[in-house]
């Protein structure tokens, strides 16, 4: 295996030594909170399962083995901790803030907001959040493996190999999630892109 300095830094760590370890959180908390909140949708429960990540990675430091880079290693402790975060809240689903409030008087659904007809039309900056808020509700649409493949290959910067390896497939199905993913977010975000 090629040099890793991470990896250097995790052996270190695995001896118990902490100025290696808050080198790795330094280096990867950004990362880390990045990915789990493009996963799952919500800052704060993203913070909060990234310190988890990273308590983890304390405490099973102990049985690392330097057997792929340390950032595949790391992403794959992420995985896991996303894919049983949706898995908890399939079991116990809150209720959203998006649904319709009913009228009491007449049992009508109320708007959130009134429509101002003042108001002047969007600029290219609110255009541009519409479409990053049309790309991220893309992503999140997608099944969980297409987005994770996703997320590992444009926001982390992961080569296929490394990917096939968090995801535990081979290099032609990680080639493949990924292709559908493309393919899927082509259709869906249509309507947005210039012809």
């Amino acid at each position: 295996m090629p040099f890793d300095p991470d990896t250097e830094l995790m052996l270190k760590v695995r001896r118990g030594n902490r100025a290696a370890f808050e080198a790795l959180v330094a280096k990867y908390q950004r990362p880390v909170i990045n990915t789990i909140f493009r996963s799952i949708g919500d800052l704060a429960e993203a913070e909060d399962l990234t310190q988890n990540v990273f308590v983890q990675v304390w405490r099973v430091r102990g049985r690392y083995k330097p057997t792929a880079k340390f950032s595949t290693w790391l992403f794959t402790i992420v995985r896991n901790t996303c894919l049983n975060e949706v898995r908890r809240r399939a079991r116990h689903p809150a209720d959203s803030l998006d649904k319709p409030v009913t009228d009491a008087a007449d049992g009508s659904e109320l708007p959130w907001q009134i429509p101002d007809q003042q108001a002047k039309p969007p600029n290219e900056e609110a255009l541009a959040a519409e479409l990053r808020k049309r790309v991220d509700a893309a992503l999140a649409a997608l099944p969980e493996a297409q987005r994770t493949a996703m997320l590992l290959l444009r926001h982390q910067n992961m080569p296929y190999e490394e990917i096939a390896k968090v995801m535990r497939c081979s290099l032609s199905a990680t080639k493949s999630l990924i292709h559908r993913a493309r393919e899927m977010l082509r259709d869906q975000l249509k309507p947005y892109l210039r012809p």
